[in-house]
């Protein structure tokens, strides 16, 4: 190829700017690491961590293989612990129960609902019937708990006010996993694995942990200040009510979304996130921000499915069995929330003036398709998704 003289000193002229930068970042003193930086896997990889503009989190991932931290990010800030506080109620119901630590039927079942289904009623029924904020009194000391304190005195009735952090919540977790009598694991554990789609409330609780990992996982979620906008359509579900939300020292204002269990064979790693979101944030919108960052987490042990991530739009958005509108309708979409699409295929044509479409996109999360009208893309096909 032909170059001029001055294209040939342009190209030297670079060269040697490059070179003298070279070498000015070689002896250039070296800056000092600002706080939570450090590689991936490091104990302070807050760096490397997804966590949107305006979120406040607090982070840590333990790899029970090792022994050691992948990630820890403000790790013993306390957050309001909205349901994540379950996990104490039901330790502390099961406590002095050996050595099988059976339960009356109708007892079970209601320990049953608020774990898998984060009933409010079933935990409220624990919380007057066993003490209030004894329970956590006596779970910090048996625990060994560092940064976990009950509701605040003149709020006694208040468990949603109860005050954790992603260290302690850690620690539950290496109670139930390592300390814990055979029957309480099986019991605790058996129903988180059995995690519902919906809330006893309405709302989905297949975000963070489940949205990002394959099975096998275990989960406690924990939500507060969204209000009554739970749509999350689930036969299941028992009617219950809503817990208070606040805590002690804490912020109880923000919007509070938490994701907190096991993920990988013989629970490798656990996982506490908690998160505090703006009081403008919606639901959806939420929900896909905590799912962004525990989806750049360092799991061991953890899978992420296939597909490719995909915004949304509107509300109501219902997912279907099938790819026409008289299928079954499974369930429907937080609005506005970040979906994972598996694949796509042709189907009933749909309109929603101004827009016509007859593909459907496949929602491995949710089991179901919904029409690529509501997924955002300029296009009626998306993008680098296969066909089923």
């Amino acid at each position: 190829m032909y170059t001029s003289a001055r294209s040939r000193s342009a190209v030297v002229l670079r060269w040697c700017l490059l070179a003298v930068a070279l070498v000015g970042m070689a002896v250039a003193p070296a800056r000092a690491a600002e706080p939570g930086a450090g590689p991936r896997g490091a104990p302070a990889a807050a760096a490397a961590l997804d966590i949107p503009p305006g979120v406040t989190a607090g982070v840590a991932v333990f790899d029970r293989r090792t022994g050691t931290f992948t990630e820890q990010h403000n790790p013993r800030t306390r957050f309001r612990s909205a349901s994540i506080v379950k996990l104490l109620i039901a330790l502390d119901h099961l406590w002095n129960r050996g050595p099988d630590h059976g339960l009356p039927a109708d007892d079970r079942a209601r320990l049953d609902t608020m774990l898998r289904a984060s009933d409010d009623a079933s935990a409220s029924y624990y919380w007057s019937r066993n003490g209030g904020s004894a329970i956590v009194d006596r779970m910090v000391t048996r625990l060994g708990l560092a940064d976990t304190a009950g509701p605040p005195a003149g709020y006694p009735a208040f468990w949603g006010y109860t005050a954790l952090s992603a260290a302690d919540t850690v620690r539950i977790y290496r109670y139930l996993l390592d300390s814990a009598p055979e029957p309480v694991r099986t019991i605790v554990m058996g129903n988180l694995r059995q995690s519902a789609r919906c809330g006893t409330d309405g709302f989905d609780q297949r975000f963070g942990i489940p949205a990002s990992f394959e099975r096998p996982w275990a989960v406690k979620q924990g939500w507060s200040g969204f209000g009554d906008s739970g749509d999350c359509s689930n036969t299941t579900a028992v009617a219950g009510t809503r817990g208070a939300v606040g805590a002690n020292d804490v912020d109880v204002t923000q919007r509070a979304l938490h994701t907190t269990g096991t993920v990988g064979n013989a629970d490798r790693s656990i996982v506490a996130v908690f998160t505090l979101q703006p009081t403008s944030t919606s639901f959806g919108a939420a929900y896909s921000n905590v799912n962004r960052l525990v989806r750049s987490l360092d799991v061991p042990g953890g899978v992420h499915p296939a597909g490719t991530w995909f915004g949304t739009w509107g509300t109501d958005v219902r997912v279907r069995a099938g790819t026409t509108t008289s299928s079954t309708v499974l369930t429907e979409l937080p609005a506005g929330v970040e979906v994972l699409v598996r694949c796509q295929r042709q189907g009933q044509q749909v309109e929603v003036p101004p827009y016509v479409n007859d593909r459907w996109a496949h929602l491995p999360l949710y089991g179901g398709y919904i029409t690529n009208i509501y997924v955002r893309s300029p296009d009626n096909v998306l993008p680098g998704v296969p066909s089923c």
